[in-house]
């Protein structure tokens, strides 16, 4: 059989491949995308759900540079909420539940039309490398596709192993089968592999739940959405979770079943992910604790299947079923299929430059769980990136690669090859030393120019990027020349129990107030004015509001920045030897060789490098 040689080969089409795929093809390479199932692209192994806490500001940030989540997310979004809107805005995160079906679907159709982009239905069972350079693929049925760049992109699926209470069988998802042959390819030509675990939880007939004994969880009365273009729209009508709560008495039966559980009789020996353990995991460590939330999540617009958020499990299904039928609303629950938990191998990501290529072999990308990450976010974020990376090393240009205080993108790669991970890696707002910055709502401030730069985002989304900059600027500026009387601003600060002025001042000034919102100076006619004239929508209004009310923090922000990104700017030399640093630590010397940092603030940040480690190391770099 003969197939055309490609520019990018990218194996895998979950959210990882589905995004790098586009990403390649858009900028003009020619690419392939293969995948074991045609019919499961971009497919929703988990929770229905796109987004959350930091991972919603990833979302953001790949559509800011050009990728296909948020237009997705958006048009096939069931329910859509703003988490943590009662905290400042670089908390803000943006999620919506989707439709499971649609969302696949419309992934699909998009990639579909998406020109240079060629797809085939196999199992990659070997890579094709030459003096240290992949060259293409090998397939089950012996097929070789030539290719420049390949990217991995094969989450879960790498010697997969699914695991229901004793019982144990090959698999990457539920009713797929398990990949083989990569993995042994990578570990002879001497990459290090490993282990990692994750689970999902049993998917049940909601016909067969009673709500009325949940609390129900709506959308936003006034929903957003995720997507920066004008190609989507926020929803008109949304579809509303439920929660509930297990019991001592559920616990109780999970334990029953404790001694029938992979995770606990040892044949799991795996480490699974910190921030979303599984049921048994939870009733175990927080034993103290008499109940933990569920919430029940409709699985799209039309079908009854329903998604149980916080009972992720590997127990034996009699025991899931006897377990779930003691919770509120569940007393007649019919499964769909019971939860489960998967091991699959990954590469520890210190095995890789920041452009997600491989160190080892020249042209191979890695991206998403491969990596060690959880959560679909993380994973097309990744891929996003080495698709991108992938064909400007073909075009020989410059890598793109985001800093710190550039992206969570930059936080979440740069966190993985110099730091790496032993259980999967979960984003979080906690990790960005700037995440004022890195806000949900600037994403495309950010990121688009940058985009447009190498070709990825268009000019239509930069020219509406810069109106919204433009806009949001001058009317920062208008607060700041505009003045307020006495009679004007008082009855409003009066209504919100603030103080009161005795002499006119500038609008900025009263509106930095923590107690006066949008709303209240909405309420001044010269506000109004300004608004109507210049045909100002929500979106610019918002973000003058937080430039105005968080200007100081961003300007401390930024300056804090731009003192690190010196360091940023001190590069080591390629091949410096770091066995010569008999002064430096022997624990700091092998962690540079194996890790071998580009500059001296990646340098710094590896663990176990000590501040004295890196004046060590200035010295003999003659700094």
């Amino acid at each position: 059989m003969f197939l055309n040689e490609y520019d990018v080969i990218v194996v895998g089409a979950g959210h990882a491949g589905s995004e790098a795929a586009a990403a390649a093809a858009n900028l003009g390479s020619k690419t392939l995308l293969v995948t074991m199932s045609l019919q499961n692209i971009a497919q929703m192994s988990c929770n229905p759900a796109m987004g959350g806490i930091a991972k919603g500001q990833i979302v953001r940030e790949i559509d800011a540079l050009g990728g296909y989540s948020g237009i997705v997310s958006d048009k096939t979004a069931i329910q859509f909420k703003m988490l943590n809107k009662s905290k400042g805005p670089a908390m803000w995160s943006p999620r919506v539940q989707s439709d499971r079906m649609r969302f696949a679907e419309e992934w699909r159709l998009m990639l579909e039309r998406t020109l240079n982009l060629d797809f085939y239905q196999e199992m990659v069972s070997g890579l094709i490398i030459e003096s240290g350079k992949v060259q293409g693929i090998k397939t089950s049925l012996g097929v070789e596709i030539r290719s420049k760049a390949v990217v991995l992109t094969n989450g879960t699926f790498l010697n997969g192993l699914i695991h229901i209470g004793e019982k144990q069988f090959g698999g990457g998802r539920a009713g797929e089968s398990a990949a083989y042959g990569i993995t042994e390819d990578l570990v002879k030509v001497g990459f290090q592999s490993g282990r990692m675990k994750t689970g999902t939880p049993p998917r049940v007939d909601g016909r067969s739940l009673d709500y009325s004994k949940m609390n129900e969880e709506k959308g936003d009365a006034k929903p957003d959405k995720f997507s920066y273009s004008d190609e989507t729209s926020p929803l008109v009508q949304q579809r509303s979770c439920y929660m509930t709560y297990t019991s001592n008495e559920v616990h109780s039966i999970l334990r029953e079943g404790f001694d029938r559980s992979p995770m606990f009789n040892g044949r799991i020996k795996s480490l699974g992910p910190r921030y979303c353990p599984s049921i048994e995991d939870k009733i175990n460590r927080f034993a103290d604790k008499e109940r933990h939330q569920l919430f029940i999540e409709p699985e799209g617009w039309q079908t009854c299947e329903v998604y149980v958020n916080g009972f992720s499990t590997s127990l034996p299904e009699d025991i899931q079923f006897k377990a779930l039928r003691s919770v509120v609303g569940f007393e007649n629950v019919k499964f769909f299929r019971p939860g489960y938990a998967i091991e699959y191998d990954y590469f520890p990501p210190t095995q890789l430059k920041h452009t997600l290529e491989t160190k080892l072999i020249d042209g191979l990308y890695f991206a998403g769980q491969i990596n060690g990450t959880t959560g679909y976010e993380e994973a097309a974020s990744q891929g996003l990136m080495a698709g991108i990376n992938a064909h400007l090393k073909i075009q020989e240009k410059a890598p793109l690669i985001l800093k710190r205080d550039e992206a969570y993108i930059g936080v979440l790669i740069d966190d993985l090859i110099t730091k790496g991970t032993e259980e999967p890696y979960r984003m979080f707002t906690s990790r960005a030393e700037y995440r004022t910055l890195l806000r949900q709502d600037n994403a495309d401030f950010r990121l688009t120019p940058l985009s447009y730069e190498i070709g990825l985002a268009s000019e239509k989304r930069l020219r509406r990027m810069e109106h919204k900059l433009n806009e949001s600027e001058k009317m920062v500026a208008f607060f700041k020349e505009t003045s307020v009387t006495v009679a004007e601003a008082n009855p409003i600060l009066e209504s919100k129990e603030t103080a009161l002025i005795s002499q006119g001042d500038k609008m900025f000034k009263i509106f930095s107030r923590p107690q006066i919102d949008l709303e209240d100076i909405l309420k001044f006619d010269k506000v109004k004015d300004y608004i109507d004239q210049n045909n100002l929508d929500q979106e610019i209004l918002e973000q003058a509001e937080i430039q105005v009310k968080y200007s100081g923090y961003i300007e401390k922000e930024r300056n804090n920045a731009d003192k690190l990104t010196r360091l940023e700017e001190v590069k080591i030399p390629e091949n410096f030897d770091y066995s010569k640093i008999k002064s430096m630590s022997i624990e700091a010397r092998q962690k540079l060789e194996i890790i071998r940092p580009i500059t001296i603030s990646q340098a710094s940040r590896i663990s176990g490098v000590s501040p004295s480690d890196i004046s060590v190391l200035l010295i003999y770099m003659g700094r």
